[in-house]
């Protein structure tokens, strides 16, 4: 599968050619190619040591890379002044703690400094008391951040992130702490941001059941390169050449593995051979059972170069 997916039509927001980062000897991003737009929401998958972390940090302009052209909305990020970094929203796995100051005098606070940013086109920052109800915190507003719970604290992050109304958001791990209810409301908050505010969304997660429903695009990084890039839907009919069929028939409940291609065929003949069927469906592989086979098979390909190149080592020896 070619780890490449048709972009959207609309601005480009992120775009990455060939992005390389190498400490010492060691190759942690070894070409990372990707677009994002407008108004997307894409989701970066990847196991420990994919090299997410780094990626991330250099279209933030925090970490220098060592080859390759990086576009974060038209600057390059190592060289972002401070008008450029005020249109992106940075929410990390934990903030600093700020555990005297009250809700809306912290948000207030911080908001002050997207001000001087403000363009015809964008007004920043977020007016502080409609982003403590976006993020569901207007109960909290007047208590202080270390009276907060968890969760509480986690949405009280975000809205640090977008206080100033950015164009591009970064978010790692953001709903790690969230009940089921905050959760949902956090996805609430993330496709309000890309359909009325025309945010693009670039996040890090490894639930992937919340990237299943919140990205419009997935990336999956492994060994330091893209080895994925579609939806959800895509990549499983990309990869996964089997889908289940099951139904129900004169009280018994069936099960049929169609192994290769379409299984609208298989259906059909069914639905004509057996009139009483019922409770049809076809499942195709979960997001969950595509990653773990991008992530084994592309695993197994550098095994395999790599005992290529082992093997190839003693003849060329012999040969001098």
């Amino acid at each position: 599968m070619a780890p490449s997916a048709p972009p959207p039509t609309g601005e480009v927001a992120l775009d990455v050619r060939d992005l390389r980062m190498r400490y010492g000897t060691k190759d942690v991003l070894t070409g990372v190619s990707f677009t994002a737009h407008r108004g997307e929401v894409v989701a970066l998958l990847g196991p420990n040591g994919a090299g997410k972390t780094t990626t991330i940090e250099i279209l933030e302009g925090f970490r220098m890379r060592s080859a390759g052209s990086v576009s974060v909305l038209g600057h390059d990020p190592a060289h972002g002044d401070e008008a450029w970094r005020a249109r992106l929203g940075v929410v990390l796995q934990s903030w600093r703690d700020h555990g005297r100051w009250r809700v809306r005098d912290l948000l207030g606070y911080l908001a002050r400094f997207y001000a001087p940013y403000a363009t015809p086109e964008v007004s920043r920052p977020w007016d502080v008391d409609e982003l403590i109800a976006v993020v569901g915190l207007t109960e909290q507003a007047n208590a202080k951040v270390q009276t907060l719970s968890g969760g509480q604290r986690r949405r009280l992050d975000v809205a640090i992130g977008i206080v100033g109304r950015p164009e591009l958001v970064f978010l790692d791990e953001p709903t790690a702490g969230f009940d089921p209810h905050a959760r949902r409301e956090f996805h609430d908050l993330v496709h309000r941001l890309a359909d009325f505010e025309n945010t693009t969304v670039l996040l890090t997660t490894h639930d992937l059941d919340e990237a299943e429903k919140l990205a419009d695009r997935i990336l999956v990084l492994d060994e330091g390169t893209i080895v994925a890039n579609g939806s959800a839907e895509q990549l499983a009919r990309e990869l996964t050449t089997q889908a289940e069929v099951r139904w129900t028939s004169e009280g018994r409940r069936h099960v049929h593995a169609v192994m290769e291609g379409d299984p609208t065929g298989f259906v059909r003949q069914l639905l004509a051979d057996d009139r009483g069927v019922t409770e049809l469906e076809v499942r195709r592989a979960s997001l969950e059972d595509t990653y773990m086979s991008l992530v084994h098979r592309a695993e197994t390909e550098q095994a395999q170069q790599t005992g290529q190149i082992e093997q190839a080592e003693p003849a060329e020896e012999v040969q001098s």
